[in-house]
């Protein structure tokens, strides 16, 4: 954004997400903005209108409690309205909002309130307890649904007024990485606008259309893909607290959804059901391009690639030509897309390499890792290019098919797990000499962490691994503790220091 002062406008100069809100009311004020589908009770529709108009009252509210520009506030919320008024009356204000996974254990939720140094929280009611044993430093902490949270929609007056800053840090969202903790990945107003139009031009949106969103608003899929795109078009979207399986078509049916983002477990359950022959979808995106799948629900599918360093999607399908079967897309025209083998050469046709991704710092691609200007410095190369840690085939035709990891991560379910986080806390187990944790194949989720553990002399084998599982459960999100702890007398090594997880994968196979 440092071009703005030197003659070089971008793409977003004097707007940010609150001026586009504003706009989107004037333009399209009647128009549904969200519709809360939740599991229990009726919908309820918030317009373009009167989402701004709430949106402004929470930020006066919130104002009045304290909060100004720049403060971190900690928001650890289940999809809900109440998140998404909060997210956007933070930028409202210069705030950051500080977006958190809800299946986070206390010692998980407190790294994150420590290490964005939150000065307040907004949570909902059942999560109210864990955020104040967690967080006991904070200001205060807001509960949704309660006569507290009502009181600060007391009116607009004291609405801010703030002239819009494209370049100023807007949100942070952890992600897991290969170090032990996860990393805050900072969006700027710009990278939230550059989500709301690049991911709407990918997807083909229009006003007319209706996102159905599932998937949590903490993660860049739901909130870029979905939310934000759907907001740049002027269209609609549908929010459920989860994934249903047997709500999913009857809300689609109801409001008619014609747009939604779809994950390995959630299209296979899909699949799996009755397709209703009067469904109004006319579009998914998915992992890959899946003709069988697509062939099933009677639309066209696209596949794409994307990270929350990324903001949008660096590799994408396209909604006009033949995609390839079974590959992500191509590299999308926005951003620059590279491809090496282990010798630092390019890629020919049929080969697998290093993905790299360069594109521009704050707006198509993220400001910062927060505080950690270490891990900032190591993400980028001196030409500016972002090593992905993921391996991808470049096929003869030019599309690019995904083939692995690189980092040593694991895809469980929809959510990335650093396998050095989950080490982190075995290691800590009495009785625990090394520890490996790598992913089993599991046909609904992926993969799922298993741990291989050796033992220290005097330790009780049939012990330990009732006692590792119990210190993830206490210190890990559900997803992240091991399914089965194994004991084995020796680590393969790849060389003397490096444990061969190759070889334990093959152990579970």
């Amino acid at each position: 954004m440092a071009g703005f002062q030197q003659g070089m406008p971008g793409p977003f100069a004097a707007m940010d997400l609150p001026w586009l809100l504003a706009a989107k009311a004037r333009q399209r004020g009647s128009h549904p903005f969200l519709i809360w589908a939740p599991a229990e009770g009726p919908d309820e529709v918030w317009s373009y209108a009167r989402f701004q108009a709430e949106v402004g009252q929470l930020a006066a509210g919130l104002a009045r409690r304290g909060i100004g520009p720049g403060d971190p506030v900690l928001v650890h919320h289940e999809n809900a309205p109440a998140l998404l008024l909060a997210y956007f009356a933070l930028a409202e204000l210069g705030a950051i909002a500080v977006l958190t996974n809800t299946r986070a254990a206390g010692d998980e939720l407190a790294y994150f309130a420590a290490h964005s140094r939150s000065v307040a929280a907004i949570t909902q009611p059942d999560m109210a307890a864990l955020v104040e044993a967690a967080a006991p430093g904070l200001r205060w902490i807001a509960v949704t649904g309660t006569a507290d949270w009502a009181s600060l929609f007391a009116g607009e007056a004291g609405r801010p007024s703030r002239a819009p800053e494209p370049e100023r840090p807007l949100s942070v969202l952890y992600t897991s990485g290969t170090t032990s903790r996860p990393k805050g990945v900072v969006w700027t107003h710009a990278n939230a606008l550059w989500a709301a139009r690049v991911n709407a031009a990918h997807e083909g949106l229009v006003p007319e259309d209706v996102h159905q969103v599932y998937l949590p608003l903490f993660h860049a899929n739901a909130l870029g893909y979905s939310m934000l795109a759907t907001l740049w078009a002027g269209g609609t979207v549908v929010l459920q607290p989860r994934w249903s399986t047997s709500r999913f078509w009857p809300v689609a049916l109801r409001h008619r959804t014609t747009w939604v983002s779809f994950i390995w477990f959630s299209l296979r359950a899909v699949l799996e059901g009755e397709i209703p022959p009067g469904h109004h979808l006319r579009m998914f995106g998915f992992a890959t391009s899946d003709p069988p799948a697509a062939a099933r629900l009677g639309v066209p599918g696209i596949g794409w690639w994307g990270m929350t360093e990324t903001i949008s999607h660096g590799i994408v399908g396209s909604l006009h030509v033949p995609n390839r079967p079974g590959a992500i897309g191509r590299a999308a025209p926005e951003y620059d897309i590279r491809i090496l083998r282990e010798d630092g050469g390019p890629v020919g046709p049929g080969e697998t390499g290093a993905l790299f991704c360069r594109g521009v710092r704050g707006v198509s691609m993220f400001l910062e890792y927060l505080h950690d200007p270490a891990a900032t410095a190591a993400a980028f190369d001196a030409g500016g290019w972002f090593a992905t840690g993921d391996l991808v085939t470049l096929l003869e035709d030019g599309s690019i098919q995904f083939a692995d990891r690189a980092k040593d991560m694991l895809k469980v379910g929809a959510e990335n797990v650093a396998a050095s986080e989950i080490e982190r806390v075995v290691l800590g187990v009495a009785g625990v000499q090394e520890a490996a944790v790598v992913g089993r194949p599991h046909p609904m989720l992926d993969e799922v962490p298993v741990a291989f553990v050796t033992l220290a002399a005097g330790a009780d084998a049939a012990a330990v691994p009732e006692a590792v599982t119990a210190a993830c459960r206490a210190a890990l999100a559900d997803f992240k503790v091991p399914r089965e702890v194994l004991v084995i007398e020796d680590m393969p090594r790849a060389t003397l220091e490096k444990i061969a997880k190759a070889e334990l994968r093959k152990r579970l196979r």
